[in-house]
This record gives C-alpha cells, sequence and structure tokens, in this order.
C-alpha cells in the first residue's frame, strides 16, 4: 500500500508540472525547455525559508510562488524577441545557468551535498509525516491547480492564448497585446511549477541539484508530448502514462546498471514515434509541426 501511495504523490506532484507547462508549450506555443528549474528554483526557495528562517511550509511558499514568478521574467522577456529554435536554446541556457548556481553556489545550496532533514508541511498543529496525509495534501494542491487552470483555459485569456499559438501576426491585429500575455503565460506556468518543488521538498526531506536537470526538464517536456498539450485532459493522460511506465518495467527484472538506460530509450522512442504517427499525443490538441 505504502508503494502505491508513494506512486500517487509523484503523480500529484508531476500533475502540477505537466498543467504548468502545458499552459506555456500547449497554449502559447512557446517550446520551453526549462520547466525543472522552476521546480528546483521552488524547492530550493522554500526550503531555505523552511530551514533558515524558520517559516511554517505554506508561509514560507505563499512567499517562493511570487518570487519565483519575477526569476521567470529571465525566460519570458526573451519569447517577445526570439521564435521557435532560438528560443528554445535559450530555455535550454537558462536551464544549465539554474542548474550550475544549485550546484557551485555551496555556501547557500550546499551544492551536490544536498540539503538534508527538510521539515514536513505542518498546518494547524497536523503534521503532514505519513504517507496518506502527504498523499491527501498533494491532492489538495492538484485540485486546486486544476480548477485554475480549468477556468484559464476557458476564459478569454486561454482562448487567445490559443490565438498566439495559431498566428500571432493575427493575434496583434485584431489588438491583443501578444508581448504581454506571453509575459503572464510565462509567470503563471513557472509560478505553478513552484508549487511541486515545495511538496516534492517536503516529500523527500532532502534535496540536491541532481533532481533538477536538463534531462528532468526533458522529462517534463515528454510528459506534455506524449499525453498531449492544447487542452486539459493531455496532460494528465500524460504524467499517469509516464510515471507509472517505469514502475511496470520493474517488473521487467532489468538489471540496475541499465534499467535506467532502458527507460531513457523507451521515452525517446515514444516521442519519435509520437511525432510521427500522432504529433498531437495521446490525447491532446496541439500539434508540433
Amino acid at each position: 500500500m505504502n508503494y502505491i501511495l508513494h506512486i500517487l504523490i509523484m503523480i500529484n506532484i508531476y500533475l502540477i508540472l505537466s498543467l504548468s507547462l502545458n499552459l506555456i508549450v500547449g497554449y502559447t506555443g512557446l517550446l520551453s525547455i526549462a520547466h525543472a528549474a522552476f521546480y528546483g528554483i521552488g524547492a530550493y526557495i522554500t526550503t531555505l525559508l523552511m530551514m533558515n528562517m524558520g517559516l511554517n511550509f505554506f508561509i514560507a511558499l505563499f512567499i517562493t510562488i511570487p518570487v519565483v514568478m519575477l526569476v521567470s521574467l529571465l525566460v519570458s522577456f526573451p519569447s517577445l524577441r526570439l521564435k521557435g529554435d532560438y528560443f528554445v536554446l535559450a530555455t535550454i541556457a537558462f536551464q544549465v545557468i539554474v542548474f550550475s548556481i544549485l550546484y557551485n553556489w555551496i555556501s547557500l545550496t550546499r551544492g551536490p551535498y544536498g540539503i538534508p532533514g527538510i521539515n514536513r508541511p505542518v498546518l494547524l498543529g497536523f503534521k503532514f509525516d505519513s504517507l496518506p496525509s502527504y498523499f491527501f495534501l498533494s491532492l489538495f494542491f492538484v485540485i486546486i491547480v486544476g480548477l485554475l487552470f480549468k477556468l484559464l483555459y476557458k476564459s478569454p485569456f486561454g482562448r487567445v492564448l490559443k490565438a498566439i499559438r495559431e498566428d500571432e501576426i493575427s493575434a496583434k491585429a485584431m489588438g491583443k497585446n501578444v508581448d504581454s500575455l506571453k509575459i503572464w503565460s510565462c509567470l503563471i506556468g513557472c509560478g505553478i511549477a513552484s508549487i511541486s518543488g515545495a511538496l516534492y521538498a517536503g516529500y523527500v526531506t532532502y534535496i540536491d541539484p541532481t533532481s533538477f536537470t536538463l534531462m528532468e526538464s526533458v522529462f517534463i517536456l515528454s510528459i506534455v508530448l506524449v499525453g498531449g498539450s492544447g487542452n486539459f485532459r493531455g496532460p494528465i493522460i500524460g504524467t499517469i502514462f509516464m510515471v507509472i511506465l517505469p514502475e511496470i518495467l520493474r517488473f521487467l527484472g532489468l538489471p540496475d546498471s541499465i534499467a535506467p538506460n532502458v527507460r531513457q530509450m523507451i521515452y525517446g522512442a515514444l516521442l519519435i514515434i509520437l511525432m510521427k504517427y500522432r504529433p498531437q499525443g495521446l490525447a491532446g490538441e496541439y500539434r508540433f509541426e
């Protein structure tokens, strides 16, 4: 039962990540490969506020979200000038820079040594220190985030983002402030991603930079591409599929020395097959050309 709860908690954490990235990739059409950077920044800021300043998890998270949104301006502003492959390269550069900072700023982040002993969230005297309680905490955040994005997707804001994705020039011709909308899309998506970082830190009670690498960004993007982007159900299906798939592979009895490489090969093969035969993913709407 504990194993199942662990998988469900990880699904909840990645659901928030995939839904937030879907706003940037699937609705705005900005192919970002830096989501793990904001995931990591959220984890580290929340952890440092809790460990160094003694703040409660929820207060620390309340501070973390706007801080991460401000940091995301470093990615959103280039989106105003850079298009296509150039924007992708800019996000990769940002991801690498963030990882380097987390890894080398030892006095603050403890670098490769990581930060152990992170406090579990506490609310009104109740400590979320068991798997069932943490599952319900993560599920609560998934429901809140899910409702938020459901409203955003159906709102005029979401419809304008789709218009920008399909034809930016036409959106400008209709009088829409395309630059501002792109920035807000990045701000919201990256800010919500920090919630996953905080939940992850509170769950494993230990973080280090290797959890927030470029490969992690690729994995989060793979979730969105495999499940499908541009609608609400695609990221949900992609998250469940991509998180459960490695667990299924465990039952094949693969040696530990090759299992991670086999998983990466399967992810790559899935992306190639989907891009060729179903560009919109398993249940998506937006086709990547």
